[in-house]
């Protein structure tokens, strides 16, 4: 049996024929930049995450950036966040020309740790990125409380927790601004590179219109340095599309990982625990195990291919030697060295599914 991390045929079995509908609409409306798809997206996207205003993006990574930008971070600025991360998170703060300042991640989960980051906070901070990592939120009470009492901003690195919730409240509400990716392996989708920022603030997504779009509000007159980061029509339209099934295929995920939790879980592998009201939306299902190179190996010779988000955090490569680390990152670079991401998505078959658990159990038999 092969079973591959992800499975595009699949999903093109189920909704192919809506999607090709929706290319079709825009083909036939001859507007692909800024128009009709994004709008409605936009609306659809900002009701799912409770926000008032949603802004579509080039990319997760876009998504980033811009944000950073509207809140005004530049040089001589400093950003907090994890290490554990894909690299975008940090890039996007050496975009700015702001320093990263990296804090490490709970001992019980693969989110920031709050206590260390009030430890982080220095006159020059001008804003935080927790990240919600494999489709569970970060502890973002205590995040909020204490950004709040020193007037910095929250950005929420969402681009893994598309219909999260965190205490009964979405993914994308949570901070002053949320950025989202729809690479096309998320819960969300595209066929392509597209992103999001959600914003309850109105100054910040009246900046954000005007970044995205060359820094022009009505063509050919700048208002502020602008660039060109726009989720084009095609790519709105499908996610449009995608959109009515999001729901389904994170419960269909969720499933998924309670037959995991059940068939594996004599096995000694670090766990996650979610906060009342909070879910686990499953981006990812990771286990974090001690012999994790040889277990991925093992799975590889049956057929069953597995991936590591993230084998090396990010303070450790070269683009990133400037940045600034409190404290030691034990949590992070011990979680580095033992996860490992099991195929899961919404298509996967029943005899697949037992497959891989049978698998793991046999490795550890």
């Amino acid at each position: 049996m092969k079973i591959p991390f992800y499975d595009f045929s699949r999903e093109q079995s189920c909704i192919g024929d809506d999607v090709r509908s929706a290319i079709d609409r825009v083909l036939a409306s001859d507007r692909f930049i800024l128009g009709h798809e994004l709008a409605l997206f936009e609306k659809e996207f900002a009701r799912l995450c409770s926000c008032q205003y949603a802004v579509g993006v080039a990319s997760g990574t876009d998504a980033l950036f811009l944000a950073l930008k509207a809140m005004g971070t530049g040089p001589g600025d400093e950003v907090i966040t994890v290490s554990h991360s894909f690299a975008a998170t940090a890039l996007a703060i050496l975009y700015t020309g702001a320093t990263p300042v990296f804090v490490d991640i709970e001992d019980n989960s693969y989110h920031m740790e709050p206590n260390l980051l009030k430890k982080a906070i220095t006159k020059h901070t001008k804003a935080v990125i927790p990240v919600h990592l494999y489709g569970t939120c970060a502890p973002m009470s205590a995040i909020n409380e204490i950004a709040k009492a020193h007037g910095i901003y929250v950005l929420e690195d969402a681009c893994q927790a598309h219909g999260a919730l965190y205490k009964g409240n979405p993914a994308g509400s949570l901070g002053d601004a949320a950025a989202f990716s729809f690479y096309p392996t998320k819960n969300l989708g595209a066929y392509g590179d597209a992103g999001m920022i959600t914003t309850n603030d109105a100054t910040l997504y009246e900046k954000l219109l005007l970044l995205r779009n060359y820094g022009q509000r009505n063509r050919y007159h700048y208002e502020m340095i602008g660039y060109n980061s726009r989720l084009d029509e095609m790519q709105a339209a499908i996610l449009r599309t995608k959109l009515g099934s999001l729901s389904r295929w994170i419960q269909k995920r969720q499933e998924i990982a309670l037959q995991y939790d059940s068939g594996i879980r004599d096995i000694d592998m670090q766990g996650l625990s979610l906060e009342k009201g909070s879910t686990h939306v499953y981006y990812l299902y990771v286990i974090a195990v001690d012999d994790r190179d040889d277990l991925m190996t093992y799975l590889s010779d049956r057929g069953i291919e597995t991936l590591i988000h993230y084998p090396v955090p990010i303070h450790m490569h070269k683009p990133f030697q400037d940045a600034k680390i409190i404290g030691q990152l034990r949590n992070t670079e011990l979680r580095s060295s033992q996860v490992l991401s099991l195929p899961l998505h919404p298509f996967l078959h029943d005899d697949e599914i037992g497959w891989i658990i049978e698998s793991v159990q046999g490795y550890y038999a």
